[in-house]
């Protein structure tokens, strides 16, 4: 069984495969991004590569031939993108405090799974993966990060956010 650690780091790289792959290349189809990734030497299905897509916002434009090619968004609709979930966070939370790697975030009734996928979205490094409840979220730290560092991290994304 393959540790978390090196699951994890093997995705990173691929993502960044992806992105460079998408950059450089005219690429019309998962088939054809799933065989450059393979010939990078990822091993992928394309499952995988669905949910990595999405994961990049990959989205696919007119080639202005007769085609679609993919792209990735530009820093603007990223910047965009990202102030939508800030204000998802920012609506549901109530509270946040942490034990450990665990960092528990407290939210108003039924907001638990807006606030999780706002805090995915953001795709924070520190962060190896969340779980919501109702009015509840655990959130697993990776090994060696402190609670006052994903704090710190979190405040320079959403500067308005209080302990």
């Amino acid at each position: 069984m393959r540790q978390r650690g090196f699951v994890l780091k093997e995705r990173l790289n691929r993502l960044k495969a992806v992105r460079k792959l998408i950059k450089n290349y005219r690429i019309e189809s998962q088939e054809e991004l799933l065989g450059y990734l393979q010939k990078e030497g990822f091993e992928v299905t394309q499952a995988t590569l669905s949910r990595d897509l999405k994961l990049l916002k990959v989205g696919k434009v007119s080639d202005g031939h007769a085609g679609y090619v993919y792209t990735l968004p530009d820093d603007e609709d990223r910047r965009e993108s990202e102030l939508i979930y800030v204000q998802d966070f920012m609506r549901g939370y109530v509270s946040i405090d942490f034990s450990g790697n665990i960092v528990v975030i407290k939210t108003f009734g039924g907001h638990a799974d807006a606030v999780s996928n706002a805090l995915d979205a953001l795709n924070m490094d520190e962060i190896l993966g969340t779980v919501a409840g109702d009015n509840c979220i655990f959130a697993c730290l990776r090994e060696g990060v402190t609670g006052q560092q994903f704090m710190k991290s979190l405040k320079q994304r959403i500067p308005d956010i209080e302990e």
